[in-house]
């Protein structure tokens, strides 16, 4: 029986689909990011209680480990009961977030220092975490299950792409949204209807995904009967070139997704780009990612050199950050000309990293390696938002009784990680030349 994946069609039609779901959900990720600032006048936030709700995507994925055993459950359940389930838990948290910045909310008293309004709001995204982190992980899951053998760094990297448009539309008119609604939770109810409708193309993909399993079933390798064992987690953790590409990813994104909650703040107060106007040159970073991670991916595809794309993009990161912390050039066309080239290093780091996790990782442990991967990420993007609001709370300076901030030592903590992921992809090249993983080498590309 002829597989469905077989077909060109096919294949791209079903990462369309799960891409569309994961583009939905960054969305509703980002959409807070350029309030800060009304947040703060309009609710009275602290820059370290914004840090605390921004950290708080992380909490059930972490505490709970909600995470690793939603990887576990993938590889034993299969990508459409697991996915299911993903989409039921971003509705609810993000239906909790929308009403707790709403302007219907009750009595929003201080509780354990925090307003109420923010403990409600904490909720609400830690319970969309738990649903999106492991819904990516099964995304990943499928990319590689449909195009392994194929177009699989490209598959991986116009995936990447269509999340990022996620994170640019929400940078890019979710203050004004707000401002022209005259309401903080208006960009947040769209992204109510965003997960509605990403839920929708999922359960499309799922009718297309029993019908791969049919033909898999028809070939007596099936999904559900790969030998998953809880003793194969055993095999990751001592598999070096998979922590090295784990530590990597973490502090890779900690320079990246902590930065953009604090980018369009940066842009106004550094670089004195008009409130209206902020969010336009973060949103450049992920429209930036959206043109160039596909095309890095190919390029792994044809040429190889995955774990040399990686080297690069990390040292652009930590040269980035370097530029923003700069304490000269605080001008709009500076800002856009460093944000370009984060947008490069943004596009080279996950156009190589996922797909080699695929090449490291047999399929069948596949969800479980990339949970892993994720739950260390997630400590970060717990950790790094909590310090950086509390740096910026530490070197805030008032003048006149006018508050400014110094981005300096927020900056240089930026790049300290990019040096450190710098570090770790030149010993991933020594690692992979001695263990003979085949990063550097292309992807066994089939026409069809």
């Amino acid at each position: 029986m002829k597989r469905l994946s077989d077909s060109k069609t096919a294949r791209w039609t079903a990462m369309l689909l799960v891409s569309f779901a994961m583009m939905c959900s960054y969305y509703v990720y980002d959409v807070v990011a350029p309030l800060e600032d009304t947040l703060i006048k309009t609710f009275g936030w602290a820059t370290v209680e914004y840090g605390f709700f921004t950290s708080s995507y992380t909490f059930f994925n972490i505490f709970l480990f909600a995470l690793i055993l939603g990887g576990i459950f993938l590889d034993k359940m299969g990508i459409r009961i697991t996915g299911t389930i993903c989409c039921l838990l971003m509705t609810a948290g993000v239906l909790i977030k929308a009403w707790a910045f709403s302007d219907w909310f009750p009595n929003d008293s201080i509780v354990m220092g925090y307003h109420f309004r923010t403990w409600i709001a904490v909720i609400g995204f830690a319970i969309f975490g738990m649903g999106a982190e492991t819904s990516y992980v099964a995304l990943n899951k499928v990319v590689a299950k449909w195009f392994t053998g194929r177009e699989l760094a490209l598959a991986m990297g116009l995936q990447v792409a269509l999340g990022r448009l996620g994170t640019a539309a929400a940078l890019a008119v979710s203050l004004p949204l707000a401002q022209s609604f005259g309401s903080v939770s208006a960009p947040i109810w769209l992204g109510v209807m965003l997960i509605v409708i990403g839920s929708l193309s999922f359960f499309v993909y799922c009718s297309m995904d029993r019908r791969e399993d049919l033909a898999l079933s028809a070939a007596t390798v099936t999904e559900s009967k790969e030998s998953f064992k809880l003793s194969d987690g055993k095999s990751l953790i001592t598999n070096r070139g998979f922590i090295i590409i784990a530590l990597l990813c973490v502090l890779f994104y900690s320079a990246i997704f902590p930065f953009l909650k604090y980018a369009t703040k940066l842009m106004i107060y550094k670089y004195d780009v008009p409130e209206h106007l902020a969010g336009t040159i973060p949103a450049m970073l992920p429209f930036g990612a959206i043109i160039l991670t596909p095309i890095f991916g190919r390029i792994f595809d044809v040429v190889g050199r995955g774990a040399t794309l990686m080297l690069i993009g990390s040292a652009l990161l930590a040269v980035v950050h370097i530029l923003f912390a700069l304490p000269f050039g605080n001008v709009w066309w500076m800002a856009v000309i460093i944000m370009i080239l984060l947008g490069i290093a943004f596009s080279l780091v996950p156009s190589a990293m996922w797909p080699s996790v695929a090449r490291m990782i047999p399929h069948k442990s596949l969800g479980t390696a990339f949970a892993l991967i994720f739950y260390i990420q997630n400590v970060g993007l717990m950790l790094v938002p909590i310090l950086i609001g509390w740096i910026i709370d530490r070197f805030a300076i008032r003048t006149n009784d006018a508050l400014t901030y110094d981005y300096t030592i927020p900056m240089l903590t930026f790049a300290a990680f990019g040096f450190l992921a710098t570090f770790l992809a030149w010993r991933l090249k020594k690692v992979d030349k001695r263990e003979g993983y085949g990063l550097e080498k292309p992807n066994n590309v089939q026409r069809s």
